[in-house]
């Protein structure tokens, strides 16, 4: 595609940090053809992880027209824009990569609209010698899946519970045609155990996977993902 191979979102803080820059025009003019196709195939359509607020206009005009259109954002382009880069934190170094504070503002608006169909993680945890390189060899990616829930409550400030279910478990579930998880007597149990008032420090002590590739370690959060629920297996995160 249009500028494969930029480390970052193309503008002016890739020019002033020296960094190859992949155009937010690369990921639109995928979004515009593949909205095209499906409506010329009148097929559904999902994208994951959009970056930028024209991908986000061509989504809602294309729903507007009854295409069959959905699509997700990642939480941290829901926190984070290219100044943040500025510190050259491997960690931010993600695909789509992260872009501009109109982009930001506006994919958040898309999610408090329902515009925003679904939160995708894109969870991908990395060694640390992929990661503990110079910006330019560093791999994409970030290790955020135990804390997904609590950068929604970050990001967006006073969302409901009820929208964060949706979001995460609900609405992905319909897209992909996958049944609906009740609760029922004598059925196995599968629960997510939150508490939306937990306050909590993300410490190395606390991150439960092997990989350190998360940006918002010894940042300070206030509600938590606090266990699960499996048949009669229950975990907790103490």
């Amino acid at each position: 595609s249009v500028g494969s191979n930029g480390l970052m979102h193309e503008g002016i803080i890739s020019t002033q940090l020296g960094l190859p820059g992949k155009p937010a025009l690369a990921e639109e003019l995928m979004v515009e053809r593949d909205i095209k196709l499906a409506d010329y195939t009148q097929s559904k359509l999902h994208f994951t992880g959009i970056s930028s607020a024209r991908s986000l206009e061509l989504i809602k005009n294309a729903k507007e027209k009854g295409i069959q259109v959905t699509c997700s954002v990642t939480p941290y382009h829901l926190l984070f824009t290219e100044d943040d880069l500025k510190s050259y934190d491997t960690n931010l170094k993600v695909n789509p990569p992260l872009r501009g504070k109109e982009d930001r503002d506006a994919l958040a608006e898309g999610v408090k609209s329902g515009l925003i169909d679904a939160i995708c993680s894109h969870h991908l945890p990395q060694d640390i010698d992929h990661k503990t390189v110079e910006f330019e060899y560093a791999e994409n990616g970030m290790n955020i899946l135990q804390i997904t829930y609590s950068l929604l409550k970050k990001a967006l400030p006073g969302i409901k519970e009820e929208t964060i279910v949706n979001l995460l478990s609900k609405k992905p579930r319909e897209i992909f045609g996958f049944a609906p998880v009740t609760v029922q007597k004598d059925q196995p149990a599968q629960l997510t155990l939150f508490n939306p008032e937990a306050e909590f420090t993300f410490t190395k002590s606390r991150n439960r996977s092997k990989s350190v590739n998360n940006p918002f370690l010894d940042s300070n959060f206030i509600g938590a993902a606090i266990g699960i629920i499996n048949g009669k297996q229950v975990y907790l995160n103490s």
